[in-house]
């Protein structure tokens, strides 16, 4: 009967191992899973916008307003052609 007594405990006391090891492995690899997440949502969001990157397509549709209007001054351009190039511009891409 010891014997059997013994090979129980050693049984009892690997599985207990084995359990608190493949818990830790799980604990870990979800961990490192969290942080990939994490920093692939982050990571071009976090990133400010400069100002004058968000304020170029603004001065660029001027531009193409104040060219356009020389056209249409210079008799290049036709009224119904100055209107559709006007709306196509503001419209945006």
């Amino acid at each position: 009967m010891p014997g059997l007594l013994r090979m129980m405990g050693r049984t009892a006391v690997v599985a207990g191992t084995a359990t608190a090891v493949s818990n830790r492995v799980s604990r870990r690899q979800s961990n490192r899973w969290a942080d990939q997440e994490q920093a692939t949502y982050q990571g071009p969001a976090s990133e400010p916008v400069p100002a004058a990157a968000a304020a170029a397509p603004a001065e660029d549709r001027v531009s193409q307003l104040e060219k356009l209007a020389q056209l249409k001054s210079q008799g290049v351009l036709s009224d119904d052609e100055f209107a559709s190039e006007k709306a196509r511009i503001l419209a945006g891409p």
